[in-house]
């Protein structure tokens, strides 16, 4: 069955209902059977940048998927990840951490910037 990890820059589109296209995606993708998960990387990436009038849609948001963990596995994979692209892409942690999560556990990653993946064993939804 396929799973899905959700990116920032979806969940911050998706909070904001800015793009219609987008939107009905995630409408869509929240009324299959796929589970919908997020890092705690994303959610400290949005809650840090979060306007006050926008916490409780956040947190109605976050409440509707669940959190994958990071653990050492992970956190193994990331710096991996960082040794191999951090200076040829620029890749920073927290993405390190995202692809990380999503390639350990099989999730497929919805991103509006695969370019901050270039992992050639991701799967994007």
């Amino acid at each position: 069955m396929k799973q899905i990890l959700v990116d920032s820059d979806v969940l911050i589109e998706v909070s904001r209902a800015r793009d219609r296209f987008l939107l009905a995606r995630w409408e869509e993708l929240i009324r299959s059977e796929f589970p919908v998960f997020c890092s705690p990387v994303t959610i400290a990436e949005i809650w840090h940048g979060a306007r006050p009038n926008e916490r409780d849609a956040l947190e109605a948001l976050f409440g509707a998927i669940s959190c994958v963990p990071i653990d050492s596995n992970i956190g193994r994979r990331a710096g991996e990840y960082l040794a191999r692209y951090s200076k040829s892409h620029r890749i920073e942690l927290g993405d390190a951490l995202i692809a990380a999560a999503a390639s350990i556990h099989n999730l497929e990653l919805w991103t509006r910037n695969r370019r901050h993946y270039p992992m050639a064993e991701l799967v994007f939804y």
